[in-house]
């Protein structure tokens, strides 16, 4: 059987309940015969090199997790420069936010050529290997230039827009040429795999042999939908757990008098925040009957902070907070709990719980999994409502949830009052839907497609 090889740019320990689903999920398709997870290391050598880093080894049961090094120069360039200022904002189709600086493309291209250089040496001729996201697009076409022969498979598991905002980035010809070194290429949903056959057609001038196969440099990758899942089994114990119980008994008290809704994400401008807040805002105006009544809790937890835009995002929303806890707060009720820090994972399902509506409205979401979390959480028999925006990936799945459009203020109270004022039966049947659909498509379903279809292609 030919051993799996993962490569993404942060590696979690798979044995560790705190590592999450994905990571859990990764760690039971290494182990089935013996595998290995290569990454960066998450340690920046100040003065190091460019183009150089350490490897690091060690075993988690029968998997290898090897890690190399970044320098700072790689590290500022590759990561945050390209990464994170060129891909993820215009992949969220903010090009407002993007630093086309001429330097970060280099820096991104010669850590892809280490990570190659260093991962290379440790294939073996029949290993699978399975890229994650866009730090690494380019990795296989480095690979491949080396003489790998393998399976590569590649998922990306942020949005692909349309092509007229991905060729907004410099040399974004190569960026797509690089995915024709894999052999597969999973995105979240059919938007997704649509932006890339437009991309691939118009600009490229790629042959479609048929609704999932494309040729072109000399290649053929297919391209196709898989979303991601969490393990809701996992996550439905972990609401049972103490930390769980122990969150909810304790909201439950504290809130007895109050409907809470709630928001967890981490803090980023592609999540809605400040609109959210807009929204929050307009229902206490539009519907006073939820003044003393309705408290949002919030949870940002920290993200890039080192980026300017983060931290004026992290401004923004604590004066809407302040404004609407100001106008509308009493004594004995504020509207807005505004945490701006990590809650444990195993705290978050007692949280989800106690939640009569959950708030996920990002403006543009790869797939989101706190809507799938929210639901696998929920009691059955007195379930809350999920209000989802129509742009987070998960909403081409969950078409039960209250989809609401996040820039529209007025629409999105609408739909939280509703949410607010559903009857049981109502409540209980869409949820009975919610959590059907996310048991059939669960990060095991979503693991185990994606590898049986890559295994069935031929390498190289």
């Amino acid at each position: 059987m030919s051993r799996l090889v993962v490569v993404s740019n942060r590696l979690a320990d798979p044995r560790k309940t705190a590592a999450g689903g994905l990571a859990v999920a990764l760690g039971e398709a290494l182990s089935v015969n013996g595998g290995l997870w290569f990454g960066w290391s998450g340690t920046i050598v100040e003065g190091g090199a460019p183009g150089e880093g350490e490897v690091h080894t060690q075993q988690a049961g029968n998997v290898t997790l090897t890690t190399v090094d970044l320098s700072r120069e790689d590290h500022d360039s590759y990561y945050l420069g390209y990464s994170n200022g060129v891909l993820w904002p215009v992949f969220h189709y903010r090009l407002d936010l993007a630093d086309f600086d001429a330097g970060y493309i280099g820096g991104y291209r010669r850590v892809n050529q280490l990570m190659a250089r260093k991962l290379m040496p440790l294939l073996r001729p029949d290993d699978m290997i399975w890229v994650h996201d866009y730090h690494l697009i380019p990795l296989a076409a480095e690979l491949r230039a080396m003489g790998c022969k393998n399976r590569i498979g590649f998922f990306l598991h942020i949005p692909l827009p349309p092509p007229l905002i991905l060729a907004a980035i410099p040399q974004h010809e190569w960026l797509i040429r690089s995915l024709f070194a894999y052999d597969l290429v999973g995105f979240q949903t059919q938007s997704d795999v649509a932006h890339f056959s437009r991309y691939v057609n118009q600009e490229v001038g790629a042959e479609a042999l048929d609704e999932h196969l494309f040729h072109a440099f000399d290649r053929t990758v297919r391209a196709q939908a898989f979303p991601i899942g969490i393990d809701v089994d996992e996550f439905s114990a972990l609401a049972e757990g103490k930390d769980a119980v122990e969150m909810f008994n304790s909201m439950k008290g504290e809130y007895s008098r109050r409907r809470l809704l709630l928001g967890v994400e981490r803090l980023d401008y592609s999540k809605g925040l400040p609109q959210r807040l807009r929204a929050f805002r307009q229902l206490l105006q539009q519907y006073p009957e939820n003044l003393g009544s309705a408290t949002l809790i919030q949870i940002a937890s920290p993200s890039r902070e080192a980026l300017d835009t983060y931290s004026g995002l992290r401004q923004e929303l604590e004066s809407l907070c302040g404004s609407i806890n100001g106008d509308y707060g009493e004594l004995d009720w504020m509207p807005v709990r505004y945490i701006h820090r990590n809650v444990a994972r195993k705290r978050l399902p007692g949280l989800y719980r106690v939640a009569k509506v959950a708030l996920v409205t990002p403006l543009r979401d790869g797939m989101n999994l706190v809507a799938k979390e929210f639901i696998a959480a929920q009691d059955p028999a007195d379930p809350g409502v999920l209000v989802l925006s129509r742009f987070a990936g998960a909403a081409e799945q969950l078409k039960e949830a209250l989809l609401v459009n996040p820039y529209d203020t007025h629409g999105t109270a609408e739909s939280i009052q509703q949410a607010l004022q559903m009857p049981l039966a109502e409540r209980q049947r869409r949820h009975q839907q919610l959590l059907a659909r996310i048991r059939e498509h669960d990060v095991h379903w979503w693991c185990k497609t994606f590898l049986q279809t890559l295994s069935g292609m031929t390498p190289g």
